[in-house]
């Protein structure tokens, strides 16, 4: 599976682990690469726009908290970023709501949890049934929002 990943300052080392820890996927490196300070939606936005394009499978993002990745994410069209703190709401993500875009916050998820977090969100599909129906209605927003 290919990946996007990105980070700013805040997220550089987690994202560095994410990368050194699941070898069997391919990471497309959105950066930062650097702890100096930049600012994350620079970087999200190419994760989302990777996403949007299929140049990958999914995206993960990574921000201080993950509340600004969040945001910035979920401003692209036919991107369904979760913030997800714990596997459940991971697992959750894609199973309900066929996330493709993972969120993390390096200030507030250490880093075992968020390994743990990531690899829960790989290995779970989507359950479809019911639950696409509500995504139908998330894009039916979405055209109503583009004027599509």
């Amino acid at each position: 599976m290919k990946i996007a990943i990105g980070s700013d300052h805040a997220g550089v080392a987690l994202k560095d682990k994410i990368k050194a820890a699941f070898t069997d996927v391919e990471f497309l490196d959105m950066g930062t690469n650097s702890p100096e300070s930049t600012d994350y939606p620079d970087h999200i936005a190419k994760v989302a726009r990777a996403v949007q394009d299929g140049s990958v499978a999914r995206g993960i993002g990574i921000c201080g908290t993950g509340i600004g990745a969040s945001i910035t994410a979920n401003k692209h069209r036919g991107i369904r970023a979760a913030l997800a703190t714990n596997e459940f709401m991971a697992e959750m993500s894609r199973m309900h709501n066929d996330a493709n875009m993972l969120i993390l916050g390096s200030r507030v998820t250490g880093e075992d949890l968020s390994l743990a977090i990531v690899r829960r969100w790989l290995a779970t599909g989507f359950e479809g049934g019911r639950h696409q129906r509500r995504l139908d209605k998330i894009t039916a927003i979405e055209d109503a929002q583009s004027g599509a």
